[in-house]
This record gives structure tokens, sequence and C-alpha cells, in this order.
């Protein structure tokens, strides 16, 4: 028998154990989300540093950059 439109059928109740399974498996999934967007951090600010030390040694190596001139004004 299939489910025809406008019929409504209530949600299937689920028992004790189901819902602390589903509990400690949200609490592990988010444990590993955790700790997995920790390690993504730690990584970007890791190579954040690398690109910052990169940046200033070619600065310094390059020397001092040039003074802009401001336009005078003319009348």
């Amino acid at each position: 028998m299939t489910k025809t439109s406008g019929e409504y059928q209530p949600p299937k109740p689920i028992s004790k154990a189901e819902r602390e399974a589903r509990k400690a498996f949200r609490e592990v999934d988010a444990v590993k989300a955790m700790s997995e967007h920790a390690l993504a951090e730690k990584a970007f600010a890791q190579n954040r540093e690398r690109l910052k030390a990169e940046r200033l040694a070619r600065e310094a190596a390059a020397g001092p950059a040039p003074k802009k001139q401001s336009k005078a004004k003319s009348k």
C-alpha cells in the first residue's frame, strides 16, 4: 500500500535505547568535527606564519621601499 497525498502518518515513536544511541552518536560526531576543525585551524595558522616570514624576508632582501612623491599643486 502506498501513501497518497494528503494522508497524514504520525512519526514512529522511538524507544529510549534508540534515543540514547542517537545521542551518543551525535556526541561522537561533534567531538570528531571539533577535532577536524582544530586541525584545520592549526594548519591554516602555520601556513599563514610561514607565508608571513617569507614575505618579510623578501621585503628585507629587496631593501627599503621607495617613498612615493606627492604631486605638487601647480597654479
